[in-house]
């Protein structure tokens, strides 16, 4: 017996309940629940949200940790919810409780079941809507993969390990990698 996969279209998935526990994203129309992040991930992102805080003008910039839902396309269905991002206040489009404008910055951090693929396909949804800049942070590596909107596409321009960050789109802005490891 075959099975037949269907996928979602936008306002079946705006109907659905949400998820109490753990996150969800839709990549062509496919709901992917995933369980929540381990600790030491949930310390990295709150230490830079802290670090950014502590250097932005909470009045001009939103900082978001992944409780909201990023639209990459109505058709096919693909919504993702990034670990990090920083957006301008005057730039961030909201329709149906949903972020529909790209991000200043996406910052990722790479868990323990994330694929090579599922990565790439991460920064291809990111680039498709002109996110210019992306972060791939490696916990394991203690490191941060920066990545640039160039022709299109999200390419990797450094990877960082004991270096100052600074993102492209939040002048004035610097980040020492070692200071967003817990300890």
């Amino acid at each position: 017996m075959a099975t037949i996969t269907r996928t979602l279209t936008y306002e079946e998935w705006l109907q659905m309940p949400t998820v109490e526990y753990g996150r969800e994203e839709v990549v062509n129309g496919e709901l992917l629940t995933m369980a929540p992040p381990y600790l030491p991930h949930a310390f990295i992102i709150q230490r830079l949200i802290m670090c950014f805080a502590g250097q932005l003008d909470q009045k001009k910039v939103h900082i978001l940790g992944s409780d909201f839902g990023l639209m990459i396309s109505q058709e096919p269905l693909t919504c993702r919810s990034p670990d990090l991002a920083l957006f301008w206040r005057g730039r961030v489009i909201e329709r149906d409780g949903l972020c529909w404008a790209p991000p200043g910055l996406v910052v990722e951090v790479i868990s323990k079941s994330e694929t090579r693929r599922r990565k790439q396909e991460k920064l291809d949804d990111y680039a498709r809507i002109g996110v210019p800049e992306a972060w791939i942070i490696s916990p394991k590596a203690r490191s941060v993969d920066i990545h640039l909107l160039s022709a299109g596409k999200l390419v990797s321009t450094k990877i960082a390990v004991d270096a100052e960050i600074q993102p492209t789109q939040f002048p004035g802005v610097s980040i020492p990698v070692a200071e967003i490891w817990p300890d």
